[in-house]
């Protein structure tokens, strides 16, 4: 049966997955390790430097995940749900709480050019091969401050990611390690960050595949909305992971911001991603 013109294309991505062989191996030799993680990040810089998809989306999105897993390791055992809403609904005067801020550090490091004073001496400092400069740097901040785990997984990233010439960090590494990595050093860490990289990488390009069909559908059916103000709105919703009604300022009104997004839903170019009646937030 043929489709209609406005069901063609947008359910295709021109994103090619992982290779199935780069994951294959369960326990590799550091040298294993090390040719699997390079080929998945050369992959990787395929969707890296795509200007058509969603770029600002996919970071953020990589940052919510790389928050989960750092709350983990850091013992506690907020969901991703919570930390949206820990983060949504802050008002000036509020306090995130102790896994709302680490997700403000994630959102922060995709978002800022640079990293604070004491973690950008660190990167710029950090030389070697990408992901072995990674470890160290990861464990040298270890070293001087045990506590530290959340600051020493975003600098691992932006030393990979300056190392790679990315213009912003990808968050990847909290996301593969274990507490229990963290506390290794050398060739152990090395293999552990290495190792570590593989499934991340796998799950980012998955994102970044369902991201490019999302905003493929949100792009084709924007002529349709009519509502004065649109642009503005759809705009908003291409590049913030999560948008709440409340945000949609161009339409004028809540009411018109609520039908907006709701509208979105029905032609499938935007999900409601909170599971709530009330305080709900809408995304690709």
């Amino acid at each position: 049966m043929q489709m209609r013109a406005d069901q063609q294309d947008w359910s295709q991505t021109r994103i090619s997955p992982l290779p199935g062989w780069i994951t294959v191996s369960p326990r590799p030799t550091i040298d294993e390790a090390s040719f699997l993680s390079g080929a998945a990040l050369a992959h990787l810089n395929t969707v890296v430097t795509r200007d058509d998809l969603p770029q600002a989306i996919w970071r953020q999105r990589l940052a919510l995940r790389a928050a989960a897993a750092s709350v983990q390791i850091s013992g506690r055992f907020e969901t991703t749900q919570d930390l949206r809403d820990a983060v949504m609904f802050l008002r000036d005067t509020d306090q995130a709480g102790p896994a709302g801020e680490i997700y403000l550090s994630w959102r922060r490091a995709v978002t800022r050019s640079k990293l604070h004073d004491d973690m950008q001496a660190r990167l710029l400092a950090a030389r070697g091969a990408p992901v072995n400069a990674a470890a160290e740097a990861c464990a040298q901040l270890l070293d001087d401050a045990p506590r530290r785990e959340v600051d020493a997984l975003i600098l691992a990233d932006a030393v990979l990611a300056r190392a790679l010439r990315w213009r912003s960090i990808v968050p990847l590494l909290a996301a593969g390690v274990s507490r229990r990595d963290l506390r290794k050093r050398g060739d152990d860490l090395r293999l552990a960050f290495h190792h570590a990289l593989l499934k991340p990488v796998r799950d980012a390009v998955q994102l970044a595949a369902d991201l490019d069909r999302r905003a493929g559908r949100l792009r084709l059916v924007a002529p349709k909305l009519r509502a004065r103000g649109s642009d503005a709105a759809v705009t908003l919703f291409l590049t913030q992971d999560a948008v709440t009604p409340g945000m949609l300022t161009s339409l004028r009104s809540d009411r018109s911001a609520r039908r907006f997004c709701d509208r979105l839903v029905e032609l499938g170019a935007a999900r409601e991603l909170s599971g709530r009646d009330t305080f709900r937030m809408y995304g690709l």
